[in-house]
């Protein structure tokens, strides 16, 4: 039997000495790189710092590294959560995933299957974080597949920390039924007794649903409620415009021995909001200025102005602009202009625009209401020349979205929506009803 010579087995093994000194060399050129971009103000989250540490399984540095840039956008992100999860850092990655919440950097579903689809062994943790991600960051049915799809795995229960999500998610779309079957599905697994956080989950979910029968009924048998309790309550007569039970409900909180926090401000003067209760709106808002002026935010003024422009008390909302605080804000503006599109008033209507434009040029949503202030007053050619001036700057309007839940299954549509397998039917049922409409009006 031939034999290879020990010297040819000699040549061909590596040199781990040699490797270990390229490494370290390499090492300390990525943390020479990083002192140069410090000295030189160059953006980091641009630069491939990161990746680097990671490669070489500095995850300490790399981490830290994240934790201080706070200049994040979404594909560089997403590239530093990949780094992770390629070298099997995963409860990292879910951390940093959980960071961009934080900053306000919204994930897109490449972030989300970044950092759970390659994960070797879920558990409860990963899926409420992926869950609560989704459902956080307005993926609402994409929440409700993945929580779907853990229950159908098997493998792991859901926890009184995961329903709250899902609860959330089945809220943003009004999901009536499909919130009822995860309500059993809680019922199931925690038992009766679900604690009051998934309880306050569902008061909000049955009100914002609509059904607010159903959440007085959480709310009676919850034994140890809270203020989030209360409040969830109250938002929910004020979405569905019961604002003076709304107003009935937090005199009786008040007399139950809870103390009301800036949320339950906010409630009460969104009840009056909508429902056009001027003077019960400002009795509190007042109130609470003298005694505790320390519960106004700046979305309490906001209200105020929201509830005196759709009202159209234009005037008194002039006068409250000029009296905040504090410099208004974009959202201030747009309140205004809304009140102005409804009760037609274009001078004002253009001046809230302009301060709208100051603020954000590239905001599309009030030249959309500025439009339709025109159109609404039969000022035609002025909404040609701003949609007009819109296409020529590149605006792009956001579609209106809305959706409606048949026998279990969500719909989604669009303004304008082709995409639906029941398109045909349904617009033939709109072009039915338009004409029984008209043929109504000539009577």
């Amino acid at each position: 039997m031939n034999c290879i010579p020990l010297k040819i087995i000699q040549s061909y093994q590596p040199n781990l000495k040699q490797a270990q000194k390229l490494s370290d060399r390499i090492f300390q050129q990525t943390q020479t790189s990083h002192a140069r971009y410090i000295k030189l103000g160059i953006p980091l989250a641009e630069s491939d710092l990161i990746s680097s540490y990671c490669e070489w399984d500095s995850f300490s540095d790399a981490r830290k590294l994240f934790n201080e840039t706070p200049d994040w956008d979404i594909v560089s992100a997403t590239k530093v959560i990949g780094q992770f999860a390629k070298k099997d850092r995963h409860k990292d990655a879910i951390s940093l995933f959980s960071s961009l919440l934080i900053l306000n950097c919204t994930p897109t579903q490449y972030t989300f299957g970044t950092v759970f689809q390659d994960m070797p062994e879920k558990n409860v943790v990963s899926w409420n974080a992926m869950i609560g991600g989704y459902s956080q960051t307005g993926h609402t049915e994409e929440a409700v597949n993945l929580f779907v799809k853990m229950r159908r795995e098997g493998s792991l229960l859901p926890v009184h920390s995961t329903f709250p999500c899902v609860f959330s998610a089945a809220a943003n779309i009004a999901a009536l039924d499909m919130g009822k079957s995860f309500h059993a599905c809680g019922l199931k697994i925690l038992g009766s007794s679900c604690g009051v956080f998934v309880s306050n989950s569902l008061i909000s979910f049955y009100a914002k649903c609509g059904a607010m029968e159903d959440s007085l009924l959480i709310f009676s048998k919850l034994q140890q409620k809270n203020v989030v309790s209360w409040n969830a309550v109250i938002c929910g007569y004020a979405q569905n415009g019961r604002g003076k039970e709304a107003l009935k409900f937090f005199e009786k909180m008040k007399t139950s021995g809870f103390r009301p926090n800036s949320v339950t401000l906010l409630c009460v003067l969104l009840a009056c909001d909508h429902t056009g209760l001027v003077d019960e709106a400002f009795t509190h808002f007042n109130l609470a200025k003298a005694e505790d002026p320390n519960l106004l935010q700046p979305e309490h003024y906001a209200c105020m102005v929201d509830l005196l422009s759709r009202c159209g008390r234009f005037s008194e909302a002039e006068t409250f602009l000029q009296d905040l605080p504090f410099d208004p804000g974009i959202g201030f503006w747009k309140s205004l202009l809304g009140g102005c599109q409804i009760h037609s008033n274009l001078e004002l209507a253009d001046y809230a625009a302009r301060r709208v434009h100051d603020l954000d040029p590239k905001d599309s949503s009030s030249y959309v209401m500025i439009s339709n202030a025109n159109s609404a007053a039969g000022r035609w050619s002025n909404s040609s020349v701003i949609r007009t001036e819109m296409k020529e700057k590149g605006m792009a309007i956001i579609p209106g979205c809305s959706w409606i839940e048949a026998n279990g299954k969500v719909h989604v549509f669009v303004t304008s929506d082709k995409r639906h397998v029941q398109k045909d039917e349904m617009y033939l049922m709109l072009r039915n009803l338009l004409e029984h409409m008209r043929g109504d009006h000539d009577i």
